[in-house]
């Protein structure tokens, strides 16, 4: 390729933005994913995504050095860089890795709740409290990240209005999960194919 296609207003003020803006959401992205990776304890995968992550960055930086006074360089940068926030967070949405603990707060009959859940196979310990209301019952399950809508609904079935928090759980030792097909733990891309 001809060497003033490099220097013409197409390349400098279009192409290479766009090109930085690419490398950013990919390195952004894979930034995202390594942390979400270390912040779960696995020490093969963070370490690879942190290598491209930083090849990646390095090339993005390179081209904005190199053409300082390109303002269209910063603001595919900056762009790159918000987009790949919100793109490695979809990711992560759609493999749905981990567990999450979900602590519910509830003034009505635990019990059924534990039962309902129970009955789809899923684990949950009942504690009664004292809230500024009268008395509580907290309910704890401990879920697969894949299963939190479903998990969702039958908490809103069994209350609406009941109170519930979630949290990352960095490691189970054990625990009751429903059965899941072998072909899904061995692929877990499988819910990002078919779009969930």
């Amino acid at each position: 390729m001809d060497s003033t296609f490099f220097e013409s207003g197409l390349y400098l003020y279009l192409i290479l933005p766009l090109l930085i803006l690419m490398a950013r959401v990919i390195d952004v992205s894979l930034g995202t994913m390594r942390i979400i990776f270390v912040s779960k304890g696995n020490r093969v995968i963070a370490p690879i995504l942190g290598f491209f992550e930083v090849f990646i960055w390095i090339i993005a930086m390179g081209q904005i050095m190199s053409n300082l006074n390109n303002f269209a360089c910063y603001f595919g940068y900056a762009t790159g860089f918000a987009l790949g926030n919100y793109v490695g967070l979809r990711l992560e949405e759609h493999l749905a890795m981990g567990n999450l603990l979900i602590r519910i707060i509830s003034q009505k009959d635990g019990n059924v709740l534990i039962k309902n859940l129970s009955d789809n196979g899923y684990g949950a310990t009942l504690l009664e409290g004292e809230g500024s209301l009268g008395k509580v019952e907290l309910i704890y399950t401990i879920v697969k990240r894949e299963n939190l809508s479903k998990v969702i609904e039958i908490i809103n079935d069994f209350n609406p209005k009941a109170f519930y928090s979630i949290e990352d759980v960095r490691k189970v030792s054990s625990g009751i999960f429903p059965a899941q097909s072998s072909i899904h733990k061995l692929n877990p891309f499988k819910r990002w194919r078919k779009g969930k």
